[in-house]
């Protein structure tokens, strides 16, 4: 196979994957021009890729062209979109020019290591279902997270007013947490699994309309509802994801 060129190894739902991979870049590019503008509109074109990344699968199952070739072209780019991309988006959108950025670097390391190791393991699993949260649910987990600090500091005082210090000292402990649900087997959701489902479907859609409320300047009432949204969006996702502990603690209970 590895001399076969590669425009005959790519089908339909590849380039749909390369569309997401594209999008990724170009979050890691505004992530490092650092403007906090720039960082809204990465975690943005992160909120897209995990509409492609539905929709890759969506198309794989219905052509029948599920292939490894796809398989490790969604990993890679999985690791670039959820896991690189949201890590560098967090350290420059809540670093704190401080001695405590070093911490934050190491907490976006572990978030990277964890999300990679996850789809790494994911890869080689012959285990139906799901063991460990899926990268694109610990995307969305810092997506919420920003989008509740951006909009909430938005209306507070637009987009140089500075976010809560607070948060900038919860982001490391929130993103090593993260890595350990990406790779822990004490965390299971079914194949099917109808909640988290639900879940995602509802909440990642909603991220990029909403963000997009973030160039409009809105103002403080529309703000704080907004930034009410997301951060009620993440303290669900975090009720799900203990879900799915408490799932995998009761089927060992029978």
């Amino acid at each position: 196979m590895s001399s076969i060129r590669i425009p005959k190894l790519l089908k339909l739902k590849d380039y749909i994957t390369l569309i997401g991979t594209t999008l990724g870049i170009i979050a890691l590019i505004c992530a490092c021009l650092g403007l906090r503008e720039l960082i809204s509109l990465g975690f943005f074109l992160i909120t897209i890729t995990l509409g492609t990344d539905l929709i890759d699968g969506y198309i794989a199952r219905k052509t029948n062209t599920v292939n490894e070739m796809g398989k490790q072209m969604d990993s890679l780019s999985d690791s670039l979109t959820f896991g690189i991309a949201p890590a560098i988006l967090t350290f420059q959108a809540f670093k704190t020019g401080t001695l405590f950025d070093i911490v934050i670097i190491i907490g976006a390391m572990c978030f990277v290591f964890g999300a990679i190791l996850r789809l790494a393991r994911f890869n080689i699993s012959k285990v139906p279902g799901y063991t460990g949260v899926p990268t694109p649910i610990s995307a969305l987990l810092l997506i919420t997270y920003f989008y509740f600090n951006y909009f909430f500091a938005f209306g507070m005082g637009g987009n140089n007013y500075p976010f809560p210090l607070v948060t900038s000292y919860l982001i490391p402990i929130f993103m090593v947490f993260i890595a350990w649900f990406n790779i822990t087997t004490y965390i299971r959701f079914g194949e099917k699994d109808r909640v988290i489902y639900v879940m995602f479907i509802i909440v990642a859609p909603l991220c990029p309309i909403l963000g997009i409320i973030g160039i409009l300047n809105p103002n403080f009432y529309i703000s704080m509802v907004v930034s009410l949204f997301f951060l009620s969006s993440f303290i669900l996702l975090l009720i799900v994801i203990t879900r799915g502990f408490f799932l995998r603690v009761l089927k060992k209970e029978n």
